[in-house]
């Protein structure tokens, strides 16, 4: 798909998936809904939800290898920095054919610009944790976290998914 298609509709999805609270229990009914979809589909998968500083859920499924840890890390690094989805920056990047590195002068060790990490926005507060998967193409990654936040809050995935490739 065309990266411009994917960013409008990636920028519909932070706009629209707004969580009225984030504690330990959302957390928590996120990160299995993430894991029950993940399972049923056997998917190879690390997830991890959080509020920016702490972790709230982590699971790390049959498959996945340490690897999978450090590119969580560096997702997250990114939706803290950018309060944008990892893939909504890495196609912005892919876009100018710019690197995370030659665009911002960031460290690639730290961060990465790949799909899998979205950020948890709670209304009135804004922006203040993410939901990350690794372990499948970017892509997959990311609408994974966006079919379980739109399960989570009752929303039609069909509605806010991507375009198929």
């Amino acid at each position: 798909m065309p990266i411009q298609q994917d960013l409008e509709r990636i920028a519909l999805q932070e706009r629209e998936l707004i969580l009225a609270r984030l504690d330990a229990e959302i957390a928590w009914q996120l990160g299995t809904q993430i894991r029950s979809l993940a399972v049923q589909r056997g998917l190879p998968v690390v997830v991890d939800v959080r509020r920016f500083g702490q972790p709230l859920f982590y699971t790390a499924l049959e498959g996945t290898t340490p690897d999978n840890v450090e590119w969580v890390r560096r997702k997250i690094n990114v939706v803290a920095r950018f309060h944008r989805s990892s893939y909504a920056v890495g196609l912005r990047d892919t876009a100018k054919n710019e690197t995370i590195y030659e665009a911002q002068g960031l460290s690639l060790a730290d961060f990465a610009t790949h799909g899998g990490s979205f950020p948890l926005v709670v209304a009135g507060a804004g922006i203040v944790g993410a939901v990350t998967v690794s372990g499948l193409p970017q892509r997959a990654d990311h609408e994974l976290a966006v079919e379980a936040l739109c399960l989570l809050l009752g929303r039609d995935y069909a509605t806010l998914s991507l375009a198929a490739e």
